[in-house]
């Protein structure tokens, strides 16, 4: 590829439209800011005419000075009935002050008769009318071709006279939108090369953008396909967050670029920042990380079978497509009842537990390791608990505190009002007898404030952890409720954050395993940082 390829987000807008997204404007500006970082070309950041929201947001983004990113605000040609100087959605879009506006119309013939209720002609006045209105008055402008690719297959005639009208009245860059997301990859080609034949006849020259959306899961491959054909824009939200089942996913579209396709964009150059932005904007909207994604997953470079942790420790190219730092992440050796030496010789390294492949205790791990994962545990989620595991099978643990016995009581005395629950915790730190009880929201809420209160007065450092998830799963469903289950806890401190597990037919004690694996392992990592 010669030519620069342009990097369009629209997270703040079409990713907003997916189910369960939600950021404030605080939100907003954070994610704007670190897209700047990572050298996004155009950032989109709402609809102004459309919610107090978006122009809160806008009016927030005047205090605030981006490097590189073009922030843009996003609407809709005029309404039928208003010459554009009147109308209101183009002036909410002037009043946003963004260097770049993109504005939508129709392509499709069946939403301007059915949709707009206006006639073909009207609809071709109403693109070249907005965006002439709005050339002057902007640095740059765009144009999205709503329903692009379904009108060019229903009426191609129409659908490319909508794109001469939006050359004629301004645009800059025309978007060729996939709005239903339901092009597949072996459609574009044609598309695309139709068009291009068709915009070298026009009177000047225009790029062209893709924007797909992922409802036949093809949104990534649209996208770099019609790059390859000479597309120079490419839009799409981090995490391929977006309305139905989602955009283009840019987390996955910006490494194929750079490291596939060698593309010049200014992406390639901060690339490596890709894995923070992507976990930022899943934090900002509270939602759980995608571990399975590509390259940006906890999981893009996990390795669990033993011969394919072997084969990468010699020679990562064996089981990965790209070093997982050039984007942020990192490669992850996991432990299972498929683990070899091999496997657990990394985790030691990276826990630094001083062990060797030949020592006689190596097979001991592994054995323990087995025996575990028979009864139901599992590692992958929980390092912190299998860095315990390693380090209590080579008597290198030191026991912080002896749990001599807990109880909790849940105690239902109006069925009106939730339950009152208390737990009582008797235990030993060194030759101290602890003797304390804690209320809490519901059982396990209380059991982890009981054993805090009991610890934090010999341990400090406790009061600056917290538990931050705790997940069950029932693991054979054969003995209704009394099957086994294994409890995963996830907490953090001021540094980091860990994983531990518990396995019982009893729930609190599943909880409580993992609870007392959460504490030691925040006290080791203290100990090792003294």
């Amino acid at each position: 590829m010669t030519h620069p390829i342009e990097i369009y987000d629209t997270t703040l807008r079409d990713g907003t439209q997916a189910e369960n997204f939600n950021l404030s404007v605080e939100d907003k500006v954070k994610i704007c800011l670190q897209l700047d970082r990572l050298g996004v070309d155009y950032i989109e950041g709402g609809w102004p005419g459309s919610n107090p929201l978006a122009i809160d947001f806008f009016k927030s983004m005047k205090q605030v000075e981006l490097k590189h990113a073009r922030l843009t605000a996003f609407g809709s040609t005029r309404h039928f009935q208003n010459p554009a100087d009147k109308d209101a959605n183009l002036q909410a879009l002037l009043e946003a002050g963004t260097p770049a506006v993109t504005i939508f119309g129709k392509s499709w013939d069946i939403h301007v008769t059915e949709a707009l209720r206006i006639g073909l002609d009207d609809n071709l006045e109403l693109i070249q009318d907005s965006l002439a209105y709005l050339r002057p008055r902007v640095e740059h402008l765009l144009y999205d071709a709503e329903h692009f690719f379904d009108g060019f297959k229903h009426n191609k005639e129409y659908c490319l006279a909508t794109l001469a009208r939006a050359v004629a009245g301004g645009a800059e860059t025309l978007v060729l939108c996939d709005t239903n997301g339901g092009t597949l990859p072996q459609e574009i080609p044609a598309i695309i090369t139709e068009v291009q034949a068709f915009m070298e006849r026009q009177p000047r020259p225009v790029k062209l953008g893709i924007h797909a959306h992922n409802d036949s899961e093809t949104a990534v491959a649209n996208a770099l396909i019609s790059v390859d054909l000479g597309v120079r824009q490419v839009q799409g939200t981090i995490n391929g967050f977006g309305e139905r089942c989602g955009n283009s996913n840019l987390t996955s579209i910006i490494p194929a670029l750079v490291f596939k396709m060698g593309c010049s964009c200014k992406v390639g150059e901060r690339i490596e920042q890709l894995y923070t932005t992507s976990r930022l904007v899943d934090e900002l909207a509270n939602l759980p990380h995608d571990q399975y994604q590509p390259y940006v997953g906890e999981s893009a470079f996990a390795h669990k079978g033993g011969i394919h942790v072997s084969a990468v420790q010699r020679n990562p190219l064996t089981y990965e497509h790209i070093e997982p730092e050039k984007v942020g992440n990192i490669r992850r050796i996991l432990i299972s009842d498929q683990a070899g030496r091999a496997n657990v010789l990394s985790k030691a390294r990276k826990f630094g537990v001083p062990i060797e492949a030949d020592d006689p205790l190596m097979s001991s791990i592994i054995s323990e390791l087995k025996n575990r994962e028979n009864l139901g545990y599992q590692y992958e989620a929980a390092e912190a608990s299998f860095e315990l595991l390693m380090r209590s099978t080579l008597g290198l643990q030191r026991r912080f505190f002896q749990l001599e016995a807990f109880r909790v009581m849940n105690h239902k005395y109006s069925m009106d009002k939730q339950p009152f629950t208390e737990a009582t915790i008797r235990l030993h730190v060194g030759g101290n007898e602890v003797h304390t009880a804690a209320m809490g929201e519901g059982p396990v809420n209380a059991l982890d404030s009981a054993l805090r209160k009991a610890l934090t007065r010999f341990y400090p450092s406790l009061e600056d952890m917290e538990l931050v998830d705790y997940k069950v799963r029932v693991l054979t469903g054969e003995y209704g409720t009394g099957a086994k289950v294994r409890v995963l806890v996830e907490s953090k401190d001021l540094h980091d954050r860990w994983g531990t597990v518990g396995v019982s037919v009893n729930i609190m004690e599943a909880s409580w395993q993992a609870l007392v694996d959460s504490i030691n392992y925040k006290l080791l990592k203290d100990e090792k940082n003294r």
